[in-house]
């Protein structure tokens, strides 16, 4: 019997990640663990903007080095809002289920997830069936996890408008290789779910409230994430990380003006 996977819980590894990153937010300002060695880095123009471009970083020693070049990516057709992640509470908007905004702070990554039996990657990976699920229905007792409908029952899937393949049920490759994006991982019923980094449409197409990009990049991501470098998603719009960058030590863009 195939496993249920929930958004709660990537192992004692993980949990144990969160701990020290919490432990961070405690002693000093950084919301970033030592542990965490790759940082993924989207800059969005503004709150409303729902096209961004990805970074990706390396810890050298005390410093994070840049990775290649950045490349485009496309968030939430309303841009993004406030999630509930890695970082402190913050004033704002915060997202919410079905705003079609993409959570900004800082996230871990999980799961690799797909159509194919497996995928070049360090990170761990599950392929998806026409069973699996990610329930996005309030009030509901599976809300913001994966699940497996042979496990949880027809009724418990029902509503659901997010099955992992969309091949059989869309016709469209968006979820062909994706990553889980660990963004409200208590759970907390409305505050968003089904948080994923996956294939796009188009440069002109944005998401319900992921973030997207082309199965190239996509594939160069995937290849380059390691679980034993703790990796993190950072999303924010640009004046905001140039807010944040020194109080929560993040990586120094030149580029970003």
């Amino acid at each position: 019997m195939k496993n249920i996977i929930k958004m709660t819980s990537a192992g004692v590894v993980l949990t144990s990640l969160l701990g020290c990153a919490q432990q961070q937010v405690t002693n000093s300002n950084t919301v970033i663990s030592l542990q965490t060695k790759q940082l993924v880095v989207v800059i969005a123009g503004d709150w409303q903007a729902p096209q961004a471009q990805l970074y990706r970083f390396e810890r050298k020693g005390n410093n994070w080095q840049q990775i290649d070049d950045d490349y485009s990516v496309v968030l939430g057709r309303t841009g993004l809002a406030w999630g509930v992640g890695l970082h402190p509470e913050q004033a704002g908007i915060q997202k919410q289920e079905g705003d079609g905004k993409a959570p900004a702070g800082i996230f871990e990554l999980g799961t690799a997830f797909g159509y194919l039996d497996s995928l070049q990657t360090n990170m761990a990976y599950q392929g998806m069936t026409a069973n699996d699920y990610c329930i996005d229905v309030k009030g509901s007792p599976f809300y913001n996890q994966l699940v497996n409908k042979s496990v949880v029952g027809e009724a418990a899937v029902k509503d659901s408008s997010e099955w992992m393949r969309r091949d059989i049920y869309s016709q469209d490759d968006l979820y062909k290789k994706g990553i889980v994006v660990k963004h409200n991982s208590n759970n907390i019923d409305g505050a968003g779910s089904c948080i994923f980094m996956h294939l796009w449409r188009a440069q002109d197409k944005p998401t319900a409230g992921c973030t997207a990009m082309t199965e190239q990049n996509m594939d160069a991501l995937l290849a380059w994430l390691d679980s034993k470098s703790a990796p993190l998603l950072i999303s924010l719009p640009k004046a905001q990380y140039q807010q944040k960058q020194a109080l929560w030590q993040l990586p120094l863009i030149k580029t970003l003006k």
